[in-house]
């Protein structure tokens, strides 16, 4: 007995709503992970900075108050006092783990919606502009301007604009190597995400907690 295939649209909409889910699941492992390692460090600081422990005020909120701002204290200060390079890796991390998600997390909404603040999609003729293209022309106008300034600290600081277009087109690389829009399909998402978003933030979390750790030698006691 032959059993019927199923329709091509019924079919193409199951897998996109495998990919959602899929791209729902990664989005909150990844931000579960951010999140606790921050709530980590925040502890840290907490126990070992000024700001009175929990058993010992009567001002929980207060002294969690304290603790915080003694945390971007020790951010701030880390991130000025590493090197150079560690700064312009820790800028390239964090832009491109930043841009691959939002790039991400538009392209979802704009499914749904025209617009979204400046952000929609952009048609010139018929041909749709995929975000590959101001990515490319984002990294590559960062990469030759480090290349040409003298100042360490302005190359650092154009990490920041190399990281966002690295993710920006690294979020549509299936579709540049598949020569065709499988931006939603499983071929276009599952092992792109996979790779990509827990390389980038494993990398972010392990430059920035070089960072706070230098920021705990100069600021705490």
């Amino acid at each position: 007995m032959r059993v019927a295939s199923l329709p091509r649209r019924p079919r193409r909409r199951a897998s996109r709503r495998r990919a959602d889910r899929r791209t729902l699941v990664l989005a909150g492992v990844a931000g579960v992970t951010t999140v606790a390692a921050v709530a980590a460090e925040f502890g840290r600081v907490w126990s070992r900075g000024d700001a009175p422990l929990p058993q010992e005020t009567g001002d929980v909120l207060l002294a969690a108050g304290e603790a915080a701002a003694e945390t971007m204290a020790v951010a701030r200060v880390g991130y000025q006092e590493v090197s150079i390079y560690e700064r312009a890796l820790f800028n390239l991390f964090s832009s491109f783990l930043i841009s691959f998600m939002s790039s991400r997390g538009l392209a979802h909404a704009l499914r749904r919606r025209k617009r979204i603040g400046p952000f929609r999609n952009l048609r010139v003729g018929d041909r749709h502009i995929h975000h590959f293209i101001p990515g490319i022309s984002l990294a590559f106008a960062s990469g030759s301007a480090a290349f040409l300034v003298r100042d360490e600290r302005i190359q650092s600081r154009l990490a920041l604009g190399f990281g966002a277009g690295m993710g920006m087109t690294l979020d549509e690389s299936a579709l540049l190597l598949e020569l065709e829009d499988v931006y939603w399909s499983e071929r276009g998402l599952l092992s792109v995400q996979i790779g990509l978003i827990f390389t980038a933030l494993m990398g972010a979390l392990s430059v920035a907690l070089r960072l706070l750790r230098r920021g705990e030698e100069i600021v705490l006691p």
